[in-house]
């Protein structure tokens, strides 16, 4: 872990144990802007994660709605508007892949997990 991150996160535990005891649990979201901050902070880097942590503690505000709120799983300062894709996960399969024409035979079925791009058995060169 870098140690610009690793100083980053020991500041923000020692709030956690020093400090936010002496308020009780008053946060809005779940979960708690420090430990969304920590989970962003070593999840992103230090000035990736603390862009969203600014971004959280400026949602938490006494007329937000709070909820559930989770550190998205790509990087992205829109990952709360709707057509943002940031808390998907990051796609596996190759995007010429189709699914929905299973193959028959083992043999078509190996020449399809070799060569992905062919979406059907019978236009694969042989």
């Amino acid at each position: 872990m870098n140690p610009v991150v690793r100083g980053m996160a020991s500041a923000i535990r020692w709030y956690q144990r020093r400090i936010s005891p002496m308020f009780g649990p008053c946060c809005k979201y779940y979960p708690s802007c420090s430990h969304y901050a920590l989970t962003a902070i070593q999840r992103f880097g230090a000035i990736r994660g603390s862009v969203l942590a600014i971004l959280r503690l400026m949602r938490c505000r006494p007329w937000s709605r709070g909820g559930i709120d989770d550190v998205p799983q790509r990087f992205s300062i829109f990952y709360r508007f709707r057509w943002s894709k940031a808390h998907e996960e990051p796609r596996l399969t190759p995007l010429g892949y189709e699914t929905d024409t299973a193959p028959t035979t083992s043999n078509q079925q190996a020449q399809r997990s070799i060569d992905p791009i062919v979406s059907k058995p019978e236009e694969a060169i042989p």
